[in-house]
């Protein structure tokens, strides 16, 4: 019998054991018996594993059992408690403590070769004198090119200990042979607000991507100079497609925003007792307006921010339905250096509404067909396909009428947009040949494209260049014929994408977001809004 097949049948075993003992456990309840749950339950697992290693016919992993076994047990419990193994736990780590070790450069992979995209301000390789361009065709002496090249074996090669060195061999166009590079690994920042520029004058925007334990200073310092130094006084908050994060982090961004006593969120659970979170009257835009924009992958510590922001009347929330997350996750190490993320409570927003959308407990199918489901019922495209229960109808501070049952309904829908969608745009798209195109186009035109120092430079210049002709052309060479219907109705949307990825090739992320947004229907709507909102709105 093959490995996989036996390694299958014991944790099936294990399964059904665990299941026998939460039977168990229900028996020894209802027959008054009060055995501690542990003891049953380590008893007969360690008694179980011991006969598997001692007794069972074939040698096996006992370690490949349990880490196949942890996983499995937590699907039985909801849709956001998960085992992260110990191989894993690094990069889940610096995704919520905001930096790693490395060498400071945003890379793609194309051709079979990597690409530097960016180099990070102030990093190892802006000290070496890195350019955004490079090819890096060389680390440690050995070639470094090939199919079997990605980026889980990038990350690998250049992460490391701080203070450890990396040697890196550079093709750069306009330059002969290969340019060698010692790089010390340092601390690299990953930032949380993915863009932040002035809008008319006055308007503050910023993405926020997620959030790690660095998005408070960093909306805190960024909110602080665009009011003191450009003199903005509305503020858009971008939460679409954030996926949430760190809870303490939304709370503190909140404070910054609510008066005094403003009942932020509170928090319960069986083993977890209720706990409120209040504003405490220090935070410095208080009287600022605000929006939030919101999409359907927007969850967690996003709908934090804009429940408690929606039912104090703060401010307005322009988009679609949130994801739907409402259940708070404590990581819990163990001694091998894995984890497991275990919800040990709900959440609640100020109205007194969990955001968690339902889910049957081991079924969880269902749960993550969620937004398929939605897409097909027609709720991206249009409001009244959303249909709340009277049952969850809850009040705002100032009475408006909100309603829970999973995720939060934006107080002026947006409608997703698919009038520049058509099959050649959509077969270009997953081949993901616009980027490749702006990339390879950056790359032989980067001395000339470097003068331009803004958007509107960089838009004029190569709105004169027939990018979309030419766009056609390198389609052609991936196997994408032209369709020229088709090419006309997307042309519009294509032109804005191909200028915003050579702006984030050449410039910066701002500049990228400044160009893809100009048509951004959700984020229009909220201009229009701002400019006429006062501090709270009714």
């Amino acid at each position: 019998m093959k490995k996989h097949n036996i390694l299958s049948i014991i944790l099936w075993i294990v399964i059904c054991v665990l299941v026998g003992l939460l039977a168990g456990t229900i028996l020894d309840r209802a027959s008054g018996r009060n055995t501690p749950r542990s003891q049953i339950s380590l008893n007969k697992l360690d008694a179980l594993l011991n006969l598997i290693s001692n007794k069972y016919v074939e040698d096996v992993d006992e370690k490949e059992i349990i880490e196949e076994l942890m996983p499995e047990v937590l699907t039985k419990l909801d849709p956001h408690s998960v085992y992260i193994p110990a191989k894993d736990i690094q990069q889940t780590n610096e995704e919520m403590e905001g930096s790693f070790c490395g060498v400071g450069i945003q890379f793609n992979i194309r051709e079979d070769t990597i690409r530097v995209v960016a180099i990070v301000h102030g990093g190892p390789a802006e000290r070496a004198g890195m350019k955004a361009g490079d090819k890096i065709v060389f680390i440690d002496d050995s070639l470094f090119v090939g199919k079997n090249i990605d980026n889980d074996l990038v990350l690998k090669t250049l992460r490391g200990d701080r203070d450890t060195k990396v040697k890196i061999g550079v093709s750069r166009i306009g330059t002969k042979g290969i340019l060698d590079y010692t790089l010390i690994r340092d601390d690299i920042p990953v930032n949380s607000v993915d863009a932040s520029y002035i809008i008319d004058d006055n308007i503050a925007y910023m993405k926020i991507g997620k959030f790690s334990r660095t998005t408070y200073d960093e909306f805190l310092s960024i909110l602080n100079r665009l009011k003191n130094k450009e003199g903005c006084d509305r503020l858009i908050i971008d939460l679409r497609s954030n996926p949430g994060g760190l809870m303490g982090s939304a709370l503190a961004i909140l404070n910054e925003l609510l008066p005094k006593h403003s009942l932020m969120l509170y928090v319960e659970g069986k083993a977890y007792p209720r706990e409120n979170s209040y504003s405490d009257g220090r935070g410095s835009f208080t009287d600022m307006p605000v929006i939030v924009l919101m999409d359907e992958w927007s969850a967690s510590a996003s709908e934090i921010v804009a429940g408690a922001i929606q039912d104090n009347d703060r401010g307005y929330i322009v988009g679609r339905r949130s994801y739907g997350k409402g259940l708070v996750q404590q990581q819990i190490p163990f001694r091998d250096g894995s984890a497991v993320r275990l919800t040990v409570a709900h959440y609640y927003i100020p109205s007194g509404r969990c955001v968690q959308k339902p889910y049957k407990k081991g079924e969880l199918s269902d749960y993550e067909m969620d937004l398929v489901k939605r897409y097909d019922h027609g709720e991206f495209v249009s409001a009244d396909s959303i249909h709340f229960d009277d049952s969850l109808r809850y009040e705002t501070v100032g009475g408006r009428t909100v309603y829970g049952g999973g995720g939060i309904m934006p107080d002026y829908f947006i409608p997703i947009d698919t009038t520049a969608t058509t099959k050649w745009l959509t077969t270009v798209a997953n081949k993901n040949i616009i980027y490749m195109f702006a990339a390879s186009y950056a790359d032989q035109h980067r001395q000339h494209l470097n003068s331009f120092k803004s958007g509107k430079e960089l838009v004029g210049y190569l709105s004169t260049q027939d990018m979309v002709g030419q766009f056609v052309r390198y389609a052609e060479k991936k196997g994408v014929a032209d369709n020229p219907k088709e090419v006309k109705q997307s042309e519009s949307y294509l032109k804005e994408q191909i200028y915003a990825y050579i702006a984030r090739n050449t410039i910066d992320e701002n500049v990228f977001w400044e160009i893809i947004q100009q048509d951004d229907k959700t984020l229009l709507k909220a201009i229009e809004l701002i400019g006429d909102m006062s501090v709270t709105v009714k």
